[in-house]
């Protein structure tokens, strides 16, 4: 009995949103969009019942704007378990371990889709547990627990529950937006998450306990904050670029966000003819960031969870060597194996001159650690992105399927799968691989920067690529609202 057959009265009764049995209308697809964003940001400010509320720490703070979700919220764990689940099954699919045929076997779609169910419930108690059992990421509070009678284990169990149902109310969010609404809601959520976080570097004030830009600036103009702006000294120079004055955040942000929309402008056009009808014309664009950013999420999430590994290990296990990590009071970690595989999330962790960095960290372990978070991010980036293409159905076998039952040709070439593939074959990995190494290069770069509202440069790339991507695609509802005969033609109808 093979492991399909085994594991097929599970995977198939796996609970689904049903999709719709027709087309449904734009508007009801940005309804069901509106929707969901408002229940997941009703949901981030939802504290859990019996936790001590300000008294954690935020573990995956400096991994927020790609895992979403919220500190001490109901959506803790974020879209963390969906991005780790989609990890191992596209290592897994890479690998040809799973043995399913996405493409062509209804059977094993559902399979997949079940598979992936179960491992994000899975991955969901497995986040879930060490934070709130170990580490006092989430602490339960006393009063709770002598008021119920039930012991602080108590608490911890009914804390443990309601984040592990947030994770789980965070995967059929997703399906929801993804079968009844525009775009994904992995995609939504992130847009979400690091909107606020810009929004908040802009126009937060000290009464709301942080400055945002407007904010210093205004004190700097009226003199609220004693600064030097000469730029011809180091004070001053200091000033302008960074706090109070953040003007290398802001160039940084816009800088990112033109790079971003450009890349996503930049293409290879395969033109196309259709085979029977005379005149009709088209083009297959092969973008720059012809994979998206979307492989950066999971580049990050491994990253996340290597440290989350670290964080549990320097926690439970007090004789853990230091050739693995030493971690500081606030459980950074400052030297090991550990500390060289953290990337670098701000300017305030790799420029020594600012004074933020422990004095037991040397210039050269600065060096090594950026060295290896650039080989990280460019030579994990190239690698997902053909993981992505490939088990996206955007691969050259795929997108010449998919040309040819479009009934479609490229002039010149005979119309036959196998020779449209050859030339796509000429673009699509050589992009694939160019894109998602300089998408990586741009995360780090934004990083080493800074940006307004301390959005890491992975969340900045993924907000400006998302917002352009669902732009694109609210573009093509209206169009094909506007001309019915066009979802045929697509097979949306």
């Amino acid at each position: 009995m093979s492991w399909k057959e085994a594991a097929e009265p599970v995977l198939s009764r796996m609970p689904v949103v049903e999709r719709p049995a027709g087309h449904v209308p734009f508007r009801r697809k940005l309804t069901w969009t509106a929707g969901i964003l408002i229940v997941y940001f009703f949901l981030t400010n939802i504290n859990p019942f019996g936790l001590a509320v300000g008294q954690g720490s935020d573990f995956f703070g400096q991994f927020r704007s790609v895992l979403a979700g919220s500190s001490g919220s109901l959506l803790q764990v974020g879209i963390g378990p969906i991005v780790t689940a989609s990890i191992v099954l596209q290592l897994l699919g890479g690998a040809n371990l799973l043995g399913l045929d996405t493409e062509n076997d209804p059977r094993d779609q559902v399979l997949y889709q079940g598979l992936q169910k179960l491992l994000v419930i899975i991955v969901s108690a497995l986040t879930a547990a060490p934070m709130v059992f170990t580490g006092g990421f989430l602490p339960a509070d006393d009063a709770v627990a002598s008021a119920l009678g039930i012991g602080t284990f108590g608490v911890q169990v009914l804390i443990f529950a309601q984040i592990f149902v947030g994770g789980i109310l965070s995967l059929f969010m997703d399906e929801i937006v993804s079968k009844w609404g525009v775009g994904s809601g992995v995609g939504l959520f992130i847009i979400a998450s690091v909107s606020q976080q810009i929004v908040g570097g802009f126009f937060s004030f000290s009464a709301l306990g942080a400055s945002g830009f407007f904010a210093s600036w205004y004190g700097v103009i009226f003199g609220d904050v004693p600064v030097s702006m000469s730029p011809f000294t180091a004070e001053g120079l200091q000033n302008l670029l960074f706090d109070p004055g953040n003007i290398l955040a802001l160039f940084t942000t816009v800088f990112i966000f033109g790079i971003v929309v450009y890349a996503e402008s930049v293409r290879v056009e395969i033109p196309l003819s259709h085979a029977r009808v005379k005149g009709a014309r088209g083009r297959f664009p092969v973008k720059l960031i012809y994979a998206s950013v979307l492989p950066m999420i999971l580049v990050r999430a491994l990253q996340a969870n290597i440290q989350f590994l670290g964080q549990i290990l320097s926690s439970q296990w007090a004789g853990m060597p230091a050739i693995l990590g030493t971690y500081s009071e606030q459980g950074q970690p400052i030297g090991g194996l550990f500390y060289y595989l953290n990337p670098i999330q701000s300017r305030g962790q790799w420029m020594w001159f600012l004074g933020e960095i422990p004095a037991s960290v040397e210039p050269w372990m600065i060096a090594i650690r950026l060295a290896i978070d650039l080989a990280f991010m460019i030579v994990g980036g190239a690698i997902f992105a053909i993981f992505w293409v490939e088990t996206t159905g955007m691969g050259p076998e795929a997108t010449a399927k998919q040309i040819q039952n479009s009934g479609m040709q490229i002039p010149g070439f005979r119309r036959n799968p196998q020779v449209v593939e050859k030339v796509m074959e000429r673009y699509i990995p050589q992009v694939t691989v160019i894109g998602g190494a300089l998408v990586g290069l741009l995360a780090v770069m934004a990083n080493l920067l800074g940006t307004i509202g301390q959005v890491s440069g992975t969340g900045l790339l993924l907000a400006v690529s998302i917002t352009y991507k669902l732009y694109e695609e609210i573009a093509e509802e209206q169009l094909m609202e506007m001309h019915p005969m066009m979802r045929q033609m697509f097979g949306n109808e």
